[in-house]
């Protein structure tokens, strides 16, 4: 049973995190210009489909505001799979009786650490970028004003950067297990 649920927390992380951590990393990338495509097609104003591409030559630009959509996209839904990792983890932990071990205590605030900066900070922060640009917002929803798109995708990769951190310490904490009597 141990090797089933190890399997489906490792499982679970590379199908899970890993796509969060690619697209999150990726999206400031895109989404530094978004105010810019939404200004030349039109987005927001009722005379562009609010993706950026309109007839005035922003079909590359719509492309990066249909890019960044979908990073958003992918990062709120595989931010939901992302559940099964802490719980296949304690589960796992549970069955090797490691759940009071320093590494697994450590692994744990870090992983919700890495939960909380991703629900608090990355995504709210990608809706607010898409929705100053006029996507994703519900009929009659204000337009956010960001002042500097670019200075608030720099801050965002920054705060992606560390929730990637924060991950790869706890992969590193899962391999080198610091403490643990069961070998590794």
């Amino acid at each position: 049973m141990t090797k089933l649920l190890l399997s489906l927390h490792v499982l679970a992380a590379i199908l899970a995190v890993g796509p969060i951590a690619v697209a999150a990393s990726m999206f400031p990338r895109f989404a530094r210009d978004l105010p810019a495509a939404a200004a030349g097609a039109g987005a927001g104003d009722g005379t562009g489909d609010g993706t950026g591409a309109g007839s005035d030559g922003g079909a590359v630009k719509g492309r990066g505001a249909a890019a960044a959509a979908l990073l958003h996209r992918i990062c709120r839904g595989y931010a939901l799979f992302g559940v099964a990792v802490p719980v296949f983890g304690m589960a796992t932990g549970a069955q090797l009786g490691v759940l009071s071990d320093a590494w697994l205590v450590a692994s744990l605030i870090l992983t919700t650490l890495a939960a909380i900066l991703l629900g608090a900070v990355v995504l709210p922060r990608q809706a607010r970028m898409l929705g100053a640009a006029g996507i994703g917002l519900d009929e009659g929803e204000a337009v956010p004003v960001i002042p500097d798109p670019r200075a608030a995708a720099a801050q965002l990769a920054m705060v992606t950067g560390i929730f990637n951190l924060l991950w790869a310490i706890v992969v590193v904490l899962m391999i080198v297990r610091p403490g643990s009597t069961t070998g590794a």
